[in-house]
């Protein structure tokens, strides 16, 4: 008997499941590149991701991934020589700090290892003891997809500023913009990098950089920008292809503008408060799941937890089994755990559950009923009522609104 026949469930964190609303906006045909539609929906997207990121300043988009973002990143602000301070609490600084260390920047890394957030108190120390101001930005994730930390973006602002230190903070918010607040003029935050394909609900394919004044400063001397990455054109372009150094993402655009409209409908704190939910339902049916056995999240305190994804722990060997039992005999896909360097391999003892973008209680639900099905059949041990936790984390996030 084949349980598994209807529609996947995606519950990697990222690509997330894109909503049939988005998938339609991307059904036409190729537009004019030019002029008309594509013209005026680009600058509507702009406008609404400014919005969602509490940004006055700019917001460049690139073909690509995050990755891009990374490089775009450094490139726009640095030159070979210059120093930048990297807080890792998972794989994705590690992983940021090797990109740059590649185009000839020196890195400081500050480790925290894959189960802890940032400790404010150590970037002040660091800032503080380089009197010659060498370190020229500090760049951390607000939330680590690996390990699943989820960082305090204005604590690291307060301490750069108690540190009385002129770096700029450039945040990676790939996997958690609009899945929890950003207000990037507010916490001062210089760039923010994201990408589509997580609570932006669209396929794959769009970088962002949000930048704010003083990475103009920055860009002005940047010996390492380059034509393409270059967000001088993308943001004030002389014509329109301009804005993407080319040949515009065009289905990329309509599915976006498709998506903004969704999330504007919702209303941004409405989906904030979705996704507080959602993660509390998660984490309801582990701890409940974690009562006997091995089983427990990865990040100990809720307070340092991402809204967007969660990092579940098990015995060895036995997250393998489970991701497997699920997607063949469910349908459900789970993401696979990955190390914490960005040369590691996949881990064996930890898998991770995406709850972002375009999902509801029964998507979610239905998820960790196939998680409970599979611990059972595979004899993994395991405590009890987990679903009993899971709907009533449901039930209450519903009576608090």
């Amino acid at each position: 008997m084949k349980l598994s026949s209807g529609r996947d469930h995606l519950a990697i964190p990222g690509p997330s499941v894109i909503p049939d609303r988005v998938l339609r906006a991307m059904h036409r045909a190729s537009p004019n590149i030019y002029a008309g539609d594509l013209v005026e929906t680009t600058a509507t997207v702009i406008r609404d991701l400014k919005a969602m990121a509490g940004c006055s300043g700019d917001v460049a988009i690139y073909h690509g991934n995050g990755h891009a973002t990374w490089e775009a990143s450094v490139c726009n602000l640095l030159s070979r020589g210059d120093k930048v301070l990297i807080l890792v609490t998972g794989r994705f600084g590690d992983g940021w700090s090797k990109m740059a260390e590649g185009l000839g920047v020196g890195v400081e890394k500050l480790t925290f290892g894959k189960e802890l957030p940032v400790d404010c108190a150590a970037v002040m120390r660091v800032l503080a003891d380089d009197t010659s101001h060498d370190i020229k930005a500090v760049m951390t994730v607000q939330t680590d997809t690996a390990s699943s930390s989820s960082n305090d973006i204005p604590a690291i602002r307060q301490a750069m500023n108690e540190a009385g230190h002129p770096a700029l903070l450039v945040v990676d918010a790939i996997a958690s913009f609009g899945c929890e607040p950003f207000f990037m003029d507010e916490w001062g935050v210089d760039m923010l990098l994201t990408a589509s394909q997580k609570g932006l609900m669209t396929t794959p394919g769009l970088g962002l950089l949000f930048v704010g004044e003083r990475a103009w400063s920055a860009h002005a001397a940047a010996a390492l920008n380059t034509p393409y990455w270059d967000m001088l054109p993308r943001t004030r372009p002389a014509m329109f292809p301009d804005h993407f150094c080319g040949t515009p993402p065009t289905h990329l655009l309509y599915g976006l503008r498709e998506a903004l409209d969704m999330l504007m409908e919702e209303g941004l704190p409405a989906v904030w408060q979705r996704h507080e939910a959602l993660s509390r339902c998660v984490w309801c049916a582990v701890d409940a799941w974690g009562a006997k056995g091995l089983f427990r999240c990865n990040i100990a305190n809720p307070a340092h937890r991402s809204r967007a994804v969660t990092a579940v722990r098990t015995a060895p060997g036995d997250a393998v089994r489970l991701r497997s039992w699920c997607e063949q005999e469910t349908g459900v896909v789970l993401g696979i755990g990955l190390g914490s360097d960005a040369s590691a391999l996949p881990r064996d003892d930890l898998f991770r559950i995406g709850h972002m973008g375009h999902l509801n209680p029964a998507m979610l639900l239905g998820t960790l009923g196939c998680i409970d099905a599979g611990l059972k059949s595979l004899g993994i041990e395991h405590g009890s009522h987990a679903m009993t936790a899971a709907t009533q984390s449901i039930s209450d996030s519903l009576l608090a609104r």
